[in-house]
């Protein structure tokens, strides 16, 4: 059915009435916004483990809607993309590309740019300038072989492909970075600070290419004078802007931070800003998205306003309306009009001379600052990421008739291909170095009496926090731990702000640290910062705030490395479920920082302490006038129970803490014992659902020992009156931990995981478990649904050898327990060629060999 475009109406009368709701605006606006979210959103979840940027999966998905691929099919094309739809669908992109540029100027920092310092300069002119002349002479060979190409004007042509072969898209770097965990880093800092410049450089550069255009395109006869005239006025509105809309603009910032609920206001007045800002420059003759990426500088990123504006804008347009821009673009690239073997002769020409350009000036001019030859080319191969800025020029280009459809073709599958080769290539030729290792006695905080390691001058603790609700609770926690004045261990505390890498802008932007060229948002970062520089002022606690960016799946490995390097002995991480008041609802953070906890504790370097917060402390300290905090450790005794011990020796040390040790024993009922247990290994059971423990081989009577000992280190402790400890007999297990939870009585609870349980622990190894991470004890203390008043602490103490755990089942046996702290032994179910059925590797197990080189502790499997 042939369309009348005279006659487009915005919306249908419904199929009910003969309408086809395609050949209206609105509705067929809806399908093909559709059809380009699933199409992109599928192809990043395909290319995610291939770590590449969303950006590549946009073009590529837009190439696949054009007439390369499913626009062959002109069925589809004319009911789906049919040619009427054009400006409507680029009309909507372009708002969303007016918006977006809008952020990137919003997060850019002029004030960080100017203080980025020579090297960075140094590298992003190099960086520019001779990709820059490669790009020109590349135009010469273009325009003599291609069809079509000289017919544009010879300077918009020249300037054009310089400019398209010497930009950095610095927000596609900053997520390879992120996802490379390269973004912190001093490799990572320059590569930003350069790709600053070298957007700035751009952007002055593509202005002077569309001047040029407005004078040269194809069939034009107007004066080059009128280039002069569109750079005279261009520069005009760039003072206009920062003479006299930044003061305003501060203005207007402060009347927003300052207005409660007229503060939308000023927001609305912003949003207007940007479209009439970008009204000016397309009056002028450049584009508009130029206009929004100069008002989002007059901005200013000091305080909240500038965050609540991305916050209101970011998501809407980066995920909804930008995606619609690279599907325009990819319905203009028709990959079949790279004809012959020439065009894909030329198409390797671009791709490689672009290549060689980029890596070989930054190469050249990193190397001339003293940077490593390996840094140096890693470096280049950075910058030679492309991006949206790179498809805006080609648009651009194409619109003004300075590219034809082989050419934008061409410069599209450069685009395509430079940015996807930038994280494998990365990845081959960088691996940063880490930090070498160091006395396994320094990651623990319980120590034997035989060891003859020193006590170190310093207890290094990390915690990490996933946003500003994890503060209070944690400065609780820490300040009981720094014990007292006189304490001969003082605590240096690492602090480091979790952020899950997501699409939006300002996830990338939060990892920058201040005196590079993007600006920190307040709201999240600085008030984690804030609050615990301010508590390190006041305790006299040294503070060090650090911040993370990495997915979910990674989150883990920046963690492990940041305790690593800080050669950190205790590693604190929040419980995926938060209560800020006793009485309280339950928030849940969600399942994938549950994962990144259970991540953590598997391969941490160190020892690992979950904390449970039901309002622990209120966020106030701890005053030393008088006990303020009563705190109960449960000892039921091996190497997590231990570590949970010395911890709680050490908050006994603080005059405001007292700390209440209860070590439980087996109940008697007359002259019946209480029967010991054996673990049997259930590879069958779901690690998720099921306790697991230890298999490594331990030694019944050493193990023992070390118990006494502990327990005999904190009796001592007893002595200052700050410290308390009793035996209690119990016949439930479950039912004495939660007596304890339920009181009311402590504030907080600690006790160990129990990978090596006792046998009062085994015997409980069966229950339902509800979060089999934290133990058999911890869990029950952490469960939401037994009224539990206490906080929780949850220690995993760290083992040299990294063993397996396996979940079991238990069997009772007609041994006796000698003692209160056995440890019991797991036994294999599998057969090994050669030897018993049921043999025992676990505690008890005589004759097993300990091999402290091998990766399984000597257990057979």
């Amino acid at each position: 059915m042939a369309i009348n475009i005279t006659a487009i109406k915005t919306s249908s009368n419904g199929v009910w009435q003969g309408d086809n709701p395609l050949h209206f605006a609105f509705p067929l606006l809806i399908v093909q916004t559709t059809v380009v979210l699933l199409v992109s959103r599928s192809l990043s979840f395909l290319l995610k483990p291939l770590r590449q940027p969303k950006v590549i999966a946009e073009i590529i998905g837009g190439i696949l809607l054009g007439p390369s691929a499913l626009g062959r099919n002109k069925t589809y094309l004319h009911n789906v993309f049919p040619a009427w739809s054009e400006p409507i669908l680029e009309t909507v992109a372009s708002i969303g590309l007016l918006f977006f540029l809008f952020l990137v100027g919003l997060e850019l920092d002029l004030h960080s740019i100017r203080r980025s310092g020579r090297r960075a300069f140094s590298i992003a002119a190099a960086g520019i300038s001779l990709p820059f002349a490669c790009g020109v002479g590349v135009a010469f060979v273009l325009r003599h072989v291609v069809s079509g190409a000289d017919e544009a004007g010879y300077g918009a042509f020249l300037v054009f492909m310089g400019v398209a072969l010497s930009i950095t898209a610095f927000p596609v770097l900053a997520r390879i970075l992120a996802e490379l965990r390269l973004l912190n880093t001093q490799l990572g800092e320059t590569a930003m600070a350069a790709a600053a410049f070298n957007d700035l450089a751009a952007w002055v550069l593509l202005a002077l290419a569309v001047a040029i255009s407005s004078s040269s395109g194809s069939g034009s006869h107007r004066s080059p004078v009128v280039s002069i005239w569109v750079l005279l006025t261009g520069l005009v509105f760039v003072s206009v802007q920062m003479v006299v809309v930044r003061p305003a603009m501060a203005w207007v910032a402060r009347r927003a931070e300052s207005g409660g609920g007229e503060s939308e206001v000023w927001v609305a007045l912003t949003l207007a800003g940007v479209l009439v800002s970008g009204f000016f420059t397309d009056f002028i003759g450049i584009h508009s998205i130029f206009g929004a990426f100069i008002f989002g500088l007059t901005v200013p990123k000091e305080g909240d306003f500038a965050g609540r504006l991305t916050e209101r804008i970011e998501d809407f347009v980066s995920v909804l309306l930008l995606p619609l821009y690279f599907a325009s673009s990819g319905l203009k690239t028709n990959v079949a009009s790279i004809k012959d073997a020439t065009s894909w002769g030329i198409l390797a020409l671009v791709i490689c001379t672009a290549c060689v350009g980029k890596i070989v000036g930054t190469f050249v001019a990193a190397m001339a600052c003293r940077m490593a030859a390996r840094e140096a080319i890693t470096l280049g191969v950075l910058m030679n990421t492309k991006g949206l800025v790179e498809l805006i020029v080609l648009n651009i280009g194409r619109e003004r008739k300075v590219l034809n459809d082989e050419v934008f073709a061409i410069m599209v599958l450069m685009a395509l291909v430079t940015t996807f080769i930038t994280t494998p290539s990365v990845m081959a030729i960088y691996k940063p170095a880490r930090a070498g290792p160091y006395t396994h006695e320094h990651r623990k905080l319980h120590r034997s009496a035989s060891s003859s390691i020193p006590d170190p001058k310093e207890l290094r603790v990390l915690a990490c926090v996933h946003g500003p609700r994890d503060a209070p609770s944690l400065i609780s926690l820490l300040d009981t731990i720094r014990g007292g004045a006189t304490n001969r261990c003082p605590l240096k505390l690492h602090v480091l702000n979790l952020v899950e890498l997501t699409d939006r802008p300002s996830s990338i932007v939060m990892a920058r640290r201040s005196g590079l060229p993007f600006r920190l948002r307040r709201e999240a970062r600085d008030q984690v910062a804030l609050a615990f520089d301010a508590y390190g002022q006041l305790s006299r606690v040294r503070v060090r705030s650090m911040t993370a960016v990495s997915s979910m799946a990674a989150m883990h490995e920046d963690v492990r490395d940041v305790a690593e390097q800080k050669r950190v002995s205790l590693l604190i991480v929040p419980f995926h479920r938060h209560q800020h008041r006793r009485d309280g609802p339950v928030e849940n953070a969600g399942p994938g920082w549950r994962a990144v906890n259970r991540r953590i504790m598997r391969e941490a370097p160190c020892s690992v302490a979950v904390l449970v917060d039901r309002g622990l402390g209120g966020g106030g300290q701890v005053r030393s006038a008088d006990v303020a905090r009563e705190i109960c450790v449960i000892f039921f005794g091996g190497p997590d129970d231990r570590e949970a011990l010395a911890l709680a020796g050490r908050m006994a040390q603080h005059p405001g803490v007292r700390v209440t040790a209860v070590r439980f024993v087996p109940e008697k009922k007359g002259d019946v014992e209480r029967p010991n247990v054996t673990l049997r290994a259930s590879p069958l059971k779901n690690a998720d659902e099921s306790y697991t423990f230890s298999t490594a081989v331990m030694d019944r009577q050493r193990e023992k020992e070390m118990d006494e000992a502990a327990v005999a280190a904190f009796q001592k402790k007893t002595e200052r009156g700050t410290a308390r400890y009793e035996k209690r007999p119990a016949g439930n297990v479950i039912e004495a931990v939660l007596k304890i939870g339920k009181s009311g009585e402590f504030e907080l609870v600690v006790v160990g995981k129990g990978r090596f349980p006792t046998s009062m622990v085994a015997e409980i190894a069966e229950q339902p478990a509800e979060h089999p991470e934290l133990g058999p004890i911890g869990d029950v203390l952490a469960s939401s649904s037994h009224g539990i008043a206490s906080s929780v602490l949850v220690i995993q103490q760290h083992d040299m050898i990294h063993s397996e755990e396996t979940p079991v089942s238990v069997t009772p046996v007609s041994a006796v327990v000698d003692g209160d702290s056995a440890i019991v032994d797991i036994v294999d179910i599998h057969e090994t060629p050669g030897e018993p059925r049921n043999r025992l590797v676990g505690a008890g197990d005589p004759t097993a060999r300990h091999d402290p080189f091998r990766g399984d502790a000597g257990c057979r499997r």
